[in-house]
């Protein structure tokens, strides 16, 4: 983990660079794009690493877990069609860096994550950056359901299927993005809750994610 937060030319550019490559991958949505290009994902690395921070792949962080590829975290977010203001849901913290992200588009974000050291972390660097959001420890695939409803959630790990207890927190609606598949492969899916017991269900592109843990998942 960087400790010295030193945000220069060189870093700035190449997330200038990092935004282009992913305007070529599809990434269409311009609030999105510009907080990828505001938020400094090396400050995310330990500093022997801040090389590979605007290289368009994951990146191992420690517990078992990666930061997430930014094309991945991009087309999540773009799924999303955040408005300011938005409550937000985040299944899987990590990093940070996806939190970050929705933080900057505006939102008010809940996020949870099962690994100690990585709540710890996060909820420690986050603010440190200026980023504000609530952070929880606990088991995601149940949602944080005292804090309920929510506008969106997002998921951030591949589960099996889409958690019901999940479905229940979303707000007649709200929007739903969950990677669903096996331990090797997923589909993203998106879900928008039309009523109490309905929803419009999408399938999209194949990711690999980590996956998700939990009572409701794997």
């Amino acid at each position: 983990m960087a400790y010295k937060y030193i945000d220069n030319y060189r870093e700035q550019g190449a997330r200038k660079k990092l935004v282009d490559i992913l305007r070529t991958k599809g990434i269409e949505d311009n609030a999105v794009l510009t907080a990828v290009g505001n938020v400094p994902r090396h400050f995310f690395f330990d500093e022997t690493f801040w090389n590979q921070a605007y290289k368009d792949i994951a990146f191992p962080i420690g517990e078992g877990q990666t930061i997430s590829q930014p094309y991945t975290v991009a087309y999540q977010t773009q799924l999303l069609h955040i408005n300011k203001g938005d409550k937000v849901l985040e299944i899987g913290t990590g990093s940070g860096y996806q939190t970050c992200i929705l933080v900057a588009l505006g939102a008010k974000v809940y996020t949870i994550e099962r690994q100690e050291k990585l709540y710890e972390r996060t909820a420690r660097l986050l603010p440190q950056m200026g980023y504000k959001a609530r952070f929880f420890l606990g088991d995601g695939s149940k949602g944080i359901a005292h804090r309920a409803p929510y506008d969106k959630i997002i998921v951030t790990a591949g589960a099996p299927t889409v958690p019901d207890v999940l479905l229940s927190q979303l707000n007649i609606g709200g929007i739903m993005v969950i990677p669903v598949g096996d331990e090797t492969a997923q589909k993203m899916v998106t879900i928008l809750k039309t009523g109490e017991n309905s929803y419009e269900k999408h399938e999209l592109d194949t990711f690999r994610f980590v996956p998700l843990i939990g009572d409701k998942a794997w």
